[in-house]
């Protein structure tokens, strides 16, 4: 592997995207330390610390991991790129129910462009709506942390986030076209990464013993094996396709697969669960009613109970928009193809609701261990640090599809990859 990274700076092209994609992330943590203007810092500070133990504070802790610590320091990049990760989702489910959406995407690089125009115009709609609500709640509820008046902090920091937001798309394209990864990906995944060093010392102030020790290196290692196994894992399905004959010439008759991921939607269904589980416990801290912070506060057992329900009914409600039996077996029909052993059209649809009904019910229950896991590590070991989750996933996907791009330059020069035997495969593979 280390040969692999040392041949990877031997190729000139490989060598600048890397360079780049760098410069292109310290500037991103570079703006983590810009506030956004008329913000008392101070105060936001000891608010932000006084949130620790809350109900609202598991929610705060959760957005803050995502943003690199941006919200802790009310940067110009607090929103970051979730507005139009936001965004990306609405309409791609959007596009499982709306035809004209749908036939976008099918009408290749031209429709494509024309999602994106739209994903970008809802991004900025989002993130001013999403940035007005958080900076006027904030102010209102809290005139200690402003250094102006309301209406004036309001327009500062909603415009400041939302230049923010955009500001870092852009620079999520500039690494998609000359860096390395998917760029909103690979910021997302800086991110993450940035917050690793501050969980070790919360782990060190938190005098673990030799045996949390122990405990917390093995949850992480195995978290990680767990999560590659399972992103990579798929069923796959073959797919034969009949020859016909013109003239001295045999066309088609070629076999293939279709598939199917253990894994199909992602982190998608816990980003979901957790906005909709974190509703009851942002309305227990407005009221402040004690009833209702015991029944739903982020270690309570019910929380816990509707979040992991949350998560399981989320993986099969996307898995099912993403992937339509009803037009994979047309298209099959369409194209001549068959499965070995059953008639196209009924039969095969049938087939694949059932194959697809089986592999998302074992990545659903992976994603609800993955989802349970930072609050039970939390719970054992009593120190505030989030291994697994969503932040787990993004973070090991990221990496793959890094790692993917990197050996696929390696390979073209007749370099060695990063394994000996096989093909190193990412999500996109």
């Amino acid at each position: 592997m280390w040969q692999a990274f040392r041949n990877a700076f031997k190729i000139p092209e490989l060598r600048e995207r890397i360079i780049f994609t760098f410069l292109m992330l310290a500037v991103f943590r570079l703006g983590i330390y810009i506030p956004i203007p008329g913000i008392n810092l101070q105060a936001w500070k000891s608010m932000f610390e006084g949130f620790s133990g809350t109900a609202t504070g598991g929610i705060v802790s959760f957005y803050d991991i995502f943003v690199g610590g941006a919200l802790r320091r009310f940067s110009i990049f607090a929103m970051s790129v979730t507005p139009y990760i936001n965004a990306a989702i609405i309409l791609q489910l959007l596009s499982s129910v709306i035809p004209s959406l749908k036939e976008l995407l099918r009408e290749g690089e031209e429709g494509r462009k024309k999602f994106a125009y739209y994903t970008r115009n809802l991004t900025v709609l989002l993130a001013a709506i999403q940035s007005f609500m958080m900076v006027f709640a904030l102010g209102k509820g809290n005139p200690q942390i402003m250094a102006v008046n309301l209406p004036t902090f309001v327009i500062l920091g909603t415009v400041s986030l939302v230049a923010g937001t955009m500001f870092l798309l852009w620079i999520g394209e500039l690494i998609t076209e000359k860096g390395i990864g998917n760029g909103v990906s690979v910021l997302i995944f800086a991110g993450i990464v940035a917050r690793y060093p501050s969980y070790f010392g919360s782990a060190i102030l938190g005098n673990l013993t030799l045996v949390g020790w122990i405990f917390l290196i093995g949850i992480w290692f195995i978290t990680i094996v767990a999560i590659i196994y399972v992103q990579q894992a798929e069923r796959r399905i073959q797919i034969q396709y009949a020859s016909r004959v013109s003239g001295r010439r045999v066309y088609g008759g070629a076999a293939t697969y279709i598939p199917i991921k253990v894994n199909h939607s992602g982190v998608i269904p816990i980003i979901f669960a957790s906005a909709i589980v974190s509703i009851p416990s942002a309305i227990a801290s407005m009221t402040g009613s004690e009833t209702l912070k015991n029944l739903f506060g982020v270690r309570s057992p019910l929380y816990l109970t509707i979040y992991a329900l949350l998560v399981f009914f989320f993986t099969y409600f996307y898995s099912v928009v993403v992937f339509d039996p009803h037009d994979m077996a047309d298209n099959i029909r369409k194209y001549g193809g068959y499965i070995p052993g059953l008639r196209p059209g009924a039969p095969t649809e049938k087939y694949f609701h059932k194959v697809l009904n089986r592999v998302t019910f074992v990545g659903a229950i992976f994603l609800v261990v993955i989802a349970l896991l930072p609050y039970l590590v939390q719970m054992v070991i009593n120190v505030n640090i989030w291994i697994g989750g969503t932040s787990a996933l993004i973070a090991v996907g990221v990496a793959l599809d890094i790692a993917q791009q990197m050996e696929a330059h390696l390979m073209m020069r007749h370099y060695e990859g990063f394994i000996k035997k096989g093909k190193l495969r990412g999500r996109r593979a």
